[in-house]
């Protein structure tokens, strides 16, 4: 059967892009690429928000499994102290598109914005929930960022990352307080630029 993206561009190699990450404190913004196979259909897909860890995580081993291909992109805090969360979030995407094994036609973006792209694209908003391409990248970008977070749990286990993933929450900055600021945390965002004494 093939993806809503096919009926809509039936000729078109088509892919799907999304985010993760913009609004952590921490860590890097990770955005990701996917072109699905319509012969390889992946049942339940859906905005990565919505599903469980393990729904997340037994689709994500399916579509690396079945799409055609995908790519990871990401931002670096530095980056995204230097160029601001927005326009690091669309040079994420761009770093995934262009990692693409196939390159695709056309490319589907969740969201209001498109980053600069060699191909035609368009924003799809609340494209995560409409257009299976965009909810495997959803997925994608969320396993891998949730993955990092844990890796980076292990670092600095007393900042919690593993459970709030670098999000604002009461008790990070609770831990910011009593611990300052690690070198994976974003010096352009507010809480951390208090934390460093910068406000």
């Amino acid at each position: 059967m093939p993806t809503e993206a096919e009926f809509i561009f039936p000729h078109l190699i088509v892919a799907g892009v999304d985010e993760v990450g913009r609004g952590p404190l921490v860590g890097d913004v990770v955005t990701a690429a996917v072109i699905l196979d319509p012969e390889q259909p992946i049942e339940g897909l859906a905005d990565s928000k919505k599903l469980s860890d393990k729904k997340r995580e037994l689709l994500f081993d399916e579509i690396v499994a079945k799409a055609k291909c995908f790519a990871i992109g990401r931002a670096t805090p530095d980056e995204i102290d230097d160029i601001n969360i927005l326009q690091a979030t669309m040079l994420a995407m761009t770093r995934a598109v262009e990692a693409l094994s196939i390159t695709p036609q056309h490319v589907l973006v969740d969201g209001n914005r498109v980053p600069a792209l060699s191909m035609s694209s368009q924003a799809i908003v609340k494209g995560d929930a409409r257009v299976e391409e965009i909810s495997a990248a959803s997925i994608i970008a969320k396993v891998t960022r949730d993955r990092e977070m844990a890796e980076l749990d292990k670092e600095y286990p007393q900042f919690g990352f593993a459970k709030h993933k670098g999000y604002p929450t009461k008790f990070h900055f609770e831990m910011l307080e009593k611990h300052g600021v690690t070198p994976h945390h974003r010096k352009s965002f507010k809480p951390v630029k208090k934390a460093l004494g910068l406000l």
